[in-house]
């Protein structure tokens, strides 16, 4: 990933896990709306397919993130991108109303971070 060299870890990892989640998202529940019609296992092997280019990402986020983050706090910064990545995927691809429950979910998760990231 020569092209984030010049980035702080942290930025790379988050850049990283960012667009890796975006492909996770569209694996896990696309198939929902544009493969609902077709069988499970279609559906899946084209699940697989986009998921490759998920972990072709994730891999390398989490071996550079590595370097400066625990893995519990490698974890919750997933959490944290994949919420912020699947929320406007539910809304303006899945077309489902947003909801005051994405904000608690949120706030759960930000105290998470807040405890995952506090000094010891």
């Amino acid at each position: 990933m020569s092209f984030l060299k010049g980035l702080p870890v942290l930025w790379q990892t988050v850049l990283l896990l960012s667009a890796s989640n975006v492909f996770m998202t569209f694996a896990w529940y696309a198939h929902l709306k544009n493969l609902n019609d077709r069988p499970w296992w279609i559906a899946a092997l084209a699940s697989w397919g986009i998921a490759l280019f998920e972990y072709l990402l994730q891999v390398p986020a989490n071996r550079i993130g590595h370097h400066e983050l625990s893995l519990p706090q490698l974890k919750i910064l997933q959490e944290v991108i994949a919420l912020t990545v699947f929320v406007p995927f539910v809304v303006f691809y899945m077309r489902q109303p947003l909801k005051l429950d994405y904000l608690w979910a949120a706030l759960c998760i930000l105290g998470a971070v807040y405890f995952i990231f506090r000094s010891p």
